[in-house]
């Protein structure tokens, strides 16, 4: 079975967490316009987007990093 990325499983959770909160808090909510509501939500999945892209960012570089190490190693040896 294939291992899920930090970046994948942080996002998944987020995702579901704003889902339940907002399926569960926002009907009850009569304070603020349905408008507002909306943009709440639109803006927390927004959020959270961002949030996987930053993070599949930095796996990406730390990957990278390590490609480089192993191949500097790699040089080493055969001198």
């Amino acid at each position: 079975m294939k291992k899920l990325k930090k970046s994948t499983w942080i996002t998944l959770a987020l995702l579901v967490y704003v889902s339940v909160t907002a399926a569960y808090l926002l009907p009850r909510n009569t304070q603020v316009s349905d408008t507002e509501k909306y943009l709440t939500l639109v803006t927390s999945y927004v959020i959270v987007l961002i949030l996987w892209f930053v993070l599949r960012k930095k796996e990406q570089l730390q990957q990278r990093r390590k490609e480089e190490e192993q191949s500097d190693k790699s040089k080493n040896k055969k001198i």
